[in-house]
């Protein structure tokens, strides 16, 4: 699996490039795990809620079972690697010994034939989903449940895995892609391995039209609009804000301002925080 990289025939493709899903193998996705849903661009009665949304290229939601437990115990067999519109990674087909049919996210190994099973305690290869404490120590993993029988919650995303630092205490050390290193349940869930599409950091979409096509409409600077439109609007050519810092559209301070108010319940089971890890 690999990037893509295009001639530059027109100045349209000159910048663009392309994963070639090479780990994909479907040509139509499973009907009965399709559903359908409407559009709002970003509206909510008619009113705009959310800015530069709208229009893009119309698709259907696949219903992916980020939790398993509903399978507990039943082996099941990789039918096909799917490419899912709504996410950045890869999703697997699995067809369990029962009959029953699910979509599960891929890693980035997977491949059909592959056999799969989510139980309390399972062979520690990739793609097997277990609780924490059944898994050994420093081994990579994704689609985490933080909070009990919630399902997957984190480490969704294309390329991304958290680490199982420790097994000591009452619970479970997890280091996040963020470097964040969090206390989670002993008896929650992960599956071990990588999530597929590693390489999707590397795709440069390229051109505008792209972006319309994921229902993304344009962005437009706040000084270029008019005072009664933005904050930062007004003054002659290219003037600056004309205040001490930018703001939102509303008023609200922007760009570096703390803006979180209160602590949640959850930080209490922050052992290392992300931001004092960059450094």
């Amino acid at each position: 699996m690999g990037i893509k990289e295009i001639k530059p025939t027109t100045p349209g493709r000159r910048n663009i490039n392309f994963n070639d899903k090479a780990q994909v193998t479907a040509k139509k996705s499973l009907k009965s795990l399709l559903k359908g849903g409407k559009k709002h661009a970003g509206r909510s009665n008619g009113t705009i809620t959310i800015r530069h949304r709208g229009g893009g290229t119309r698709k259907f939601y696949r219903v992916v079972d980020f939790s398993g437990v509903q399978k507990l115990g039943v082996p099941g067999k990789v039918a096909e690697i799917e490419y899912d519109p709504n996410r950045t990674a890869f999703i697997a087909l699995v067809i369990y010994k029962d009959g029953d049919k699910r979509y599960v996210l891929a890693h980035k190994t997977m491949k059909v034939g592959d056999e799969v099973v989510t139980d309390e305690t399972a062979k520690p290869v990739e793609g097997n989903r277990m609780q924490l404490k059944s898994i050994p120590v420093g081994f990579q993993i994704y689609n985490l449940e933080i909070t009990a029988n919630k399902g997957g919650q984190v480490v969704r995303s294309a390329g991304q895995y958290a680490t199982l630092v420790s097994l000591d205490g009452d619970k479970a050390q997890v280091q996040l892609p963020s470097g964040e290193v969090r206390l989670v349940e002993k008896t929650n869930y992960a599956t071990i391995g990588i999530m597929s599409n590693e390489e999707h950091s590397l795709e440069r979409i390229g051109k505008a039209g792209r972006v319309r096509h994921k229902g993304r409409r344009p962005q437009v600077r706040g000084k270029a609009m008019n005072p009664v439109d933005h904050p930062h609007g007004g003054g002659e050519g290219g003037s600056p804000i004309g205040m001490k810092y930018p703001k939102t559209l509303w008023g609200a301070p922007a760009l570096g301002v703390k803006t979180r108010k209160r602590k949640k319940a959850s930080d209490k089971t922050i052992l290392r925080s992300r931001h004092r890890a960059k450094k």
